[in-house]
């Protein structure tokens, strides 16, 4: 069986499992698989099978050959050997499609392979992550510097392989462990947990290793939306809503009809004032009228 495809890092994302756990995942693009070429062990020594993947705009004369072999009207842009000794099954002839669901479920685990990103050239503390030289002590130019490099007289030389500045990135990396956390077979794309080397759209390889014991599927947001929607009304809320207009309702007109009292009250208030005034000049003008007959009757 078939364990390796070639893909095309597409985006980096977030997702949420059931369990709660938020993870970060790489969408990869996984186009048919056109198998290109079959060697075996009686012509070529070794079996193994050339993948290929995408159309080139502009290919060699001999690659347009090799892909007209198969039937293909352009070549492939990324074309990739994988091995399949003691393959079980029959093998596949050359010219056919390989599809995604064929070869990957979910809670597969993967390794995917791709060249890192190209970050130019870098010095020992960037690119080896180097402490950098004494920052006192009359040391103003040595912060960054790798330091001391020989061996002296002997053997007077640089060994190979000894970490100093230079081109930093552009490197093949393998990140194992990943999981296939979702598959769109409409689109061919999978989804794997944790981040993948390279730019976007640059050409991986996933290789499966092994399946997960302890694999927990993604939250379905298409499930969750169904569920809430074939979700029966519940009559209790409505009713506790209509309740609540109403009690709003009679809020509103209880607070007018205060403010109305309120406002009678006052009118008669001032009705009660003007009557007491009245009631008072009155009393006044009377005592007055008796003095001046007491004073009319002396006389």
């Amino acid at each position: 069986m078939i364990n390796t495809l070639i893909g095309q890092k597409i985006d980096q994302a977030q997702k949420f499992l059931q369990d709660g756990k938020r993870i970060p995942v790489t969408e990869i693009s996984l186009g048919d698989n056109v198998v290109v070429q079959v060697k075996s062990t009686d012509k070529e020594g070794y079996s193994a099978l050339q993948l290929g993947v995408g159309t080139r705009k502009k290919a060699t004369k001999s690659l347009i050959g090799h892909a007209k072999k198969v039937g293909l009207d352009q070549a492939p842009i990324k074309i990739k050997e994988i091995s399949v000794e003691n393959f079980e099954g029959e093998m596949p002839k050359a010219g056919d499609l390989i599809a995604v669901d064929t070869v990957f479920k979910l809670g597969d685990v993967v390794k995917v392979t791709g060249v890192s990103k190209g970050k130019g050239f870098a010095g020992v503390v960037r690119r080896y992550n180097f402490r950098g030289g004494p920052k006192t002590h009359g040391q103003s130019d040595r912060h960054r510097a790798p330091g001391s490099i020989g061996q002296s007289a002997t053997p007077g030389r640089v060994y190979k392989g000894k970490r100093m500045a230079g081109r930093m990135g552009s490197d093949v990396v393998s990140i194992a462990n990943l999981v296939v956390v979702d598959i769109d077979v409409e689109n061919k794309k999978i989804f794997v947990s944790g981040l993948v080397p390279g730019i976007k759209n640059s050409f991986v390889t996933i290789t499966k290793t092994g399946e997960s014991k302890a694999f927990v599927p993604l939250v379905s947001y298409i499930e969750k939306k169904s569920e809430v929607d074939d979700k029966p009304i519940d009559a209790t809320k409505d009713i506790k809503a209509d309740d609540v207009v109403v009690d709003i309702q009679a809020e509103t007109k209880t607070e007018q009809s205060a403010s109305s009292e309120v406002a009678v009250a006052e009118d008669k208030r001032e009705e009660i004032k003007t009557e007491e005034a009245t009631v008072e000049v009155k009393e006044e003008a009377k005592k007055i009228s008796e003095t001046e007959e007491k004073v009319e009757e002396n006389k």
